[in-house]
């Protein structure tokens, strides 16, 4: 399943090209994340081009925050015309394939997500991304409209078939469930391991750095959580706020 997150978008006439091309080229969820016009759903600019698509109301989400949008997505890729943190952005054209098969895995829920139409992906957008990507242009204009940037993605991901199976085993990480396992990392490495304020704040730079990005599996969670209960953490997720789904709190030793 694949989930297209327009974070913070202005424009009617974009979210509803968008919206069209979500249509076009198979199941594709559309999350709006904080949009600049509250009615902008209702605006005729966005209905004259998303014209053809039926159900809107049940095919556009519209959340707050952008963790929000990404609590159950087990993927995480953004799509940026600009370096964001000093990180290395892919090729598109190089990782299509490679992404088009964990679209096609029925077991993943691959999140592509894409800026406003001013300012794209923030710094802080960009770190809940496990990836970062850019769709490679001439060097007169650097940026793709977001419209088109999305149709783009999308048409290159469709194949109108399934193309994988996912093998038996592990699922991946949803985002809530990554972010109890940095939590407890955090609190069990950080809190009680590290013994300087500078091993502490390399400690959790490290945990932010590796664990948001890193292609996790539940049994991979699963490992760590035993791991952090040998060194005495006993922590759940409402400790930390938070309510994953009931195979991250398995993987902590909640149920079972």
């Amino acid at each position: 399943m694949r989930r297209v997150v327009l974070v913070r978008p202005r424009g009617p006439r974009n979210v509803g090209m968008v919206l069209r091309a979500c249509d076009n080229f198979g199941l594709c969820e559309l999350v709006l994340v904080a949009p600049d016009r509250p009615a902008l759903l209702l605006h005729p600019e966005f209905a004259q081009m998303s014209h053809g698509v039926a159900d809107v109301r049940e095919k556009v989400r519209v959340v707050d925050e952008l963790t929000e949008a990404l609590a159950d997505c087990s993927a995480t890729v953004g799509f940026t015309a600009r370096v964001r943190d000093n990180r290395i952005r892919d090729n598109w054209n190089e990782v299509r394939e490679e992404l088009g098969v964990l679209a096609a895995d029925p077991g993943e829920r691959l999140a592509l997500i894409f800026g406003s139409e001013e300012s794209g992906l923030s710094v802080e957008d960009a770190s809940l991304c496990q990836r970062l990507l850019h769709v490679r242009t001439a060097a007169e204009h650097t940026s793709v409209n977001l419209a088109i940037c999305v149709g783009i993605v999308l048409q290159g991901l469709f194949s109108g078939e399934q193309v994988h199976r996912r093998e038996p085993g592990g699922h991946p990480l949803t985002g809530a469930e990554r972010e109890f396992l940095k939590a407890n990392l955090k609190h069990t490495f950080v809190e009680h391991v590290a013994r300087s304020a500078e091993a502490k704040r390399v400690i959790a730079k490290s945990i932010d750095r590796i664990f948001s990005r890193a292609p996790l599996e539940t049994s991979d969670a699963r490992a760590w959580h035993m791991m952090m209960r040998s060194l005495g953490s006993a922590m759940r997720p409402s400790d930390f706020g938070l309510d994953p789904s009931p195979s991250a709190r398995r993987e902590a030793g909640d149920e079972g």
